[in-house]
């Protein structure tokens, strides 16, 4: 939800985002249209009823022919007052649906265009030269760490075990992240998988994304597909005390329908129905989110580099962008055997998006409330088995362990199963 006053001052601002994601102008003009009847409407209403309550006491003190007169002009006013406020009502709602069209003002210089206008920001590491190359399923079928025909078998298309070895090695990246996340200050999580709608639909998420979350008709909730939801909302309708930034670290388990995305990535456990992640978030002041979303970004950096995978950063352009961010970030590591980067983390500063729609508020210096900001970025998740087994496979088929993580599985190369 973005400020109204600010749209009032500068729409055009708002319209030139537009442009940049590729959406209609006509967003903007409706939430001003709507955001003018709702002030005239609740003008109107308070002052029928400031009438209505002056003439009572008029009413008191009248009498005779006077009093039949003022007696009559307050029937009218009640009448008056019931249409004024109905009509408020429903200019409120149609403020409220205009605002929730409307996606977030995305920051100044990020790359205008849609999925394939991104900026490289940079590239590190060195790719490695392997020949004979095996595929990550292939390798993880050779560790015995992998089953996507039984995960088929049980619960359909996109769905996996992780078995052995591919079930360790994936709670040792969590625990390597949440490890690194909580020596930074983050507080460690494990937030509800299920959610209200206000919660979803509070961080944005009932958007144009919403036929990608499962939900749950008879409960009346919804899956998450990433703890952002949960954490955003954990301080609904709360005032906080920042000094700096709160940050906060999520292990759990997402939930995605991949509507839309069929033949892609159709291989294997790149894109998937169910997964686990440790999402970072931070609730900060405005300010001090473009530093903060710097933050998140090096801390998804050292965690790739722990890795010791060549990766590279890219600026996402805005017609990528959630509806909530104002501006994201991906990192992307090497896939040999497709010769092309995957996305493995993303970072967004959300600015006060999201903490206007859940309410979520600070007192800045001066003793008065105003929205935070919130930003999240991904730290580890299920995605990054993918590169890391195919980076530093060996010719036998074994896999070296990357040294940040041996102490988690008490080994530096993974064999083949017997």
């Amino acid at each position: 939800m973005i400020d109204l006053r600010l749209l009032r001052e500068n729409p055009d601002l708002f319209r030139a985002s537009q442009r940049a994601r590729g959406d209609a102008e006509s967003s903007v003009d409706r939430l001003l249209s709507a955001d003018e009847a709702r002030r005239s409407a609740v003008q109107q209403f308070e002052a029928l009823r400031a009438e209505q309550k002056s003439m009572g006491k008029l009413v008191a003190s009248a009498q005779g022919e006077q009093k039949t007169a003022l007696l009559a002009r307050t029937k009218e006013l009640s009448a008056g007052v019931k249409t004024a406020e109905a009509r408020a009502q429903a200019a409120e709602e149609e403020l409220r649906q205009a605002q929730l069209a409307l996606p977030n003002l995305v920051e100044d210089g990020v790359p205008a265009g849609g999925e394939d206008d991104y900026v490289v920001l940079k590239e590190v590491g060195t790719k490695p030269d392997l020949a004979d190359l095996r595929d990550h399923l292939a390798i993880g079928e050779l560790l015995g760490g992998i089953d996507t025909e039984r995960g088929a078998k049980v619960s359909g298309a996109r769905f996996y075990y992780l078995t052995g070895i591919g079930a360790l090695l994936e709670n040792a990246l969590l625990q390597l992240g949440i490890q690194q996340a909580v020596e930074y200050g983050f507080i460690p999580m494990v937030p509800p998988v299920l959610v209200k709608p206000e919660s979803m639909e509070g961080t944005g998420f009932l958007g144009a994304h919403a036929s990608e979350v499962y939900y749950l008709q008879n409960d009346d909730l919804f899956l998450v597909g990433t703890s952002e939801v949960p954490l955003a909302a954990y301080h609904k309708d709360e005032i906080l005390d920042l000094d700096g930034p709160r940050r906060y670290v999520a292990w759990s388990t997402c939930f995605r329908r991949e509507a839309g995305s069929y033949g892609k990535d159709t291989r294997g456990i790149i894109r998937v129905h169910q997964f686990n992640k440790a999402e970072m978030f931070s609730f900060c002041p405005p300010d001090q989110a473009v530093e903060e979303h710097a933050r998140l970004l090096a801390f998804e950096e050292e965690l790739i580099g722990k890795l010791e995978l060549p990766y590279r950063v890219i600026d996402v352009a805005a017609g990528d962008l959630g509806s909530s961010a104002a501006r994201k970030y991906d990192c992307e590591a090497w896939l040999p055997t497709q010769n092309r980067y995957l996305e493995v983390t993303s970072t967004s500063n959300c600015t006060t998006f999201q903490a206007r729609r859940l309410n979520v508020r600070y007192r800045d210096a001066d003793g008065r409330t105003a929205p935070v900001a919130t930003l999240n970025g991904t730290l580890a998740t299920t995605r990054m088995l993918v590169p890391l087994l195919e980076n530093h496979q060996q010719p036998d088929g074994s896999v070296r362990v990357p040294k940040a993580l041996q102490a988690f599985l008490g080994r530096d190369v993974l064999e083949p199963a017997s």
